[in-house]
């Protein structure tokens, strides 16, 4: 079977495992269904998530000249206390930054490679804790907007870890720690500004991935360095797609590439 298109992350649905979906432009393909058999990503040419032109992609699927123009790109994306909306003022589109950011956020503690704190839209959970694999996640917060949550998030990631460890999340090893007493321990270091946000009897969320076998070594692979990646699926986790060998391949990080996907 062949399948081709533009990668953009994989969709997921909470399951025991979690269900793991490539959608191309023309094919929705089911990569739990493919653990256990020969695959191959072949590059084709890159196609700019913003701009859908043929143009190198310099992050977060975009090429350069949409990375630093597009407001799906601008500062706040990755850091949401730089959001500005809530006092009207513009980075790049005024009208977009107000949808995006003025709607209701959620900090959370999640378990991937350890205790990490994190932001995200109300509307993306669990995605968001799915595609940092994570095996547990609490929501400690609920605010009105993105700017609200990013500000606890800065105050709590002083005590924290905010990024996961991705290693340890491909190699499965956790670290045993209670969310809500973690919680009750990093709720004093909330602004009284920020407290009437924190959630009052917050509940633990649990996931399990579709992984035949964990990796003892992680070598992580590129289309920009190999245009042709192949091998035995053995496991989907995270954004990862886990191979035999022991490779891994980060389809989010491979968003705007245009490539050819053969099942072998």
């Amino acid at each position: 079977m062949q399948f081709e298109g533009q990668i953009h992350k994989m969709e997921t649905e909470n399951g025991s495992p979690v269900r793991y979906y490539l959608n191309f432009s023309d094919d929705f393909l089911s990569m739990n269904q493919l653990l256990g058999q020969s695959i191959q990503i072949v590059f084709d040419h890159y196609q700019c998530c913003g701009c859908q032109e043929d143009k190198e992609i310099y992050r977060m699927g975009y090429c350069k000249n949409c990375f630093f123009t597009l407001p799906q790109a601008n500062q706040n994306i990755i850091r949401p206390e730089l959001s500005t909306a809530h006092l009207g003022i513009e980075q790049r589109d005024l009208e977009w930054e107000k949808k995006f950011e003025l709607q209701p956020h959620i900090v959370y503690l999640a378990n991937s490679s350890g205790i990490k704190v994190g932001v995200t839209r109300d509307t993306q959970i669990p995605t968001r804790w799915i595609d940092q694999g994570a095996s547990e996640a609490l929501i400690i917060a609920r605010t009105e907007n993105r700017y609200q949550a990013g500000m606890i998030e800065v105050a709590l990631a002083a005590h924290i870890a905010d990024k996961t460890n991705y290693q340890r999340m491909l190699k499965n090893q956790q670290t045993e720690v209670d969310l809500m007493e973690r919680f009750q321990e990093l709720k004093q270091f909330v602004a009284p500004d920020f407290q009437s946000f924190l959630v009052d009897e917050p509940s633990t969320h649990h996931f399990t991935y579709p992984v035949m076998s964990y990796p003892a070594k992680v070598k992580s692979v590129t289309l920009a360095k190999q245009p042709v990646i192949e091998g035995v699926l053995k496991g989907i986790k995270g954004q990862y797609l886990i191979f035999e060998d022991q490779t891994v391949f980060n389809v989010r990080n491979h968003e705007g590439y245009y490539v050819k996907f053969i099942v072998q």
